[in-house]
């Protein structure tokens, strides 16, 4: 029986004709995921970036770019950046403590799982819920303020403090920030070998050392990803903050509703524009994380 590269030999010596390969099906089971991506990622990210480019009668146009540099717009950026930043690192810093004492505290098993529970939960507890229940908590007549002034004789807005500011806006991100960073950050936390504590402190190493030449370098990259999460988390926000203030602070996402929605900013493309921008900043955040992750990384390896 010979063989040709076209088939098997059949018993008279002829070539049988190739086997054709039956069809894969497979690939079907990926098609809801791509749909999603195509009508909610894709489609949508490329009507912004078409009308920005465009004025209400659809022909090419820069002004919508050049109005980014309007002096309200730039403060807004600048509002919301400075919001989501003081958010991320207050948030990521005691997230990071709070989630490395439930891991290596040693606590019950219902604290930890209660906990991580609680975290869940919080971390998508947000919009008008979140704005109603901090103005009924911390607001001038909420019940911790009255509580304070009746009990103990402290009026925290005669102190300073003022839920409808800037601090009060980021002491309410938190409520999501911080339980968010705990369910993010734990995982890395447990990777944490006790071996290299051990093998450390057998080497001389103190607790300072082990951080600064073990923990962190080895938790760098998990700590700045989990950051860069809770930056854009803050940077996206815009239910929360228009409930809570109602527009009192300047930031993009409720000017991005004003210019689309609203009856006298109404310009969609300054909008669409405004969106753009925040899309680069995105896109800045994210290279600087690369950059510090190669560092990290980098000096894992030394």
């Amino acid at each position: 029986m010979s063989s040709n590269r076209l088939g098997v030999a059949s018993d008279d010596g002829r070539p049988k004709p190739p086997l054709l390969a039956q069809p894969s099906f497979s690939w079907i089971g990926v098609l809801p995921f791509l749909l999603f991506v195509f009508f909610f990622l894709i489609l949508p990210s490329l009507t912004l970036f078409v009308g920005a480019f465009q004025d209400r009668d659809g022909n090419f146009t820069l002004e919508n770019i050049r109005g980014l540099a309007l002096p309200n717009i730039l403060s807004a950026y600048w509002v919301t950046i400075r919001i989501s930043v003081t958010t991320a690192l207050m948030g990521g810093i005691f997230g990071f403590f709070l989630a490395y004492s439930l891991v290596t505290g040693n606590m019950p098993a219902w604290v930890r799982s209660s906990m991580a529970t609680f975290c869940g939960v919080a971390s998508n507890f947000a919009g008008v819920p979140l704005a109603q229940a901090f103005i009924f908590t911390l607001g001038r007549v909420g019940l911790v303020t009255v509580l304070l002034r009746d009990l103990f004789g402290i009026d925290l807005y005669d102190r300073g403090f003022n839920l409808y500011s800037f601090w009060g806006l980021s002491v309410t991100y938190l409520y999501f920030q911080l339980p968010l960073m705990v369910l993010v950050i734990t995982p890395a936390i447990e990777g944490l070998q006790r071996e290299w504590r051990e093998a450390a402190e057998n080497l001389g190493a103190t607790p300072g050392q082990y951080w600064r030449y073990i923990g962190i370098p080895v938790l760098m990259p998990s700590l700045l990803g989990s950051m860069i999460l809770l930056f854009g988390n803050s940077f996206g926000a815009y239910a929360t903050a228009l409930s809570l203030t109602g527009g009192l602070i300047n930031l993009v996402t409720i000017l991005i509703g004003s210019q689309i929605r609203g009856d006298v900013l109404h310009n969609p493309n300054l909008g669409y524009a405004l969106a753009v921008g925040m899309v680069v900043v995105m896109s800045v955040m994210m290279v600087i994380y690369y950059a510090l992750r190669r560092r990290s990384e980098y000096w894992l390896k030394r």
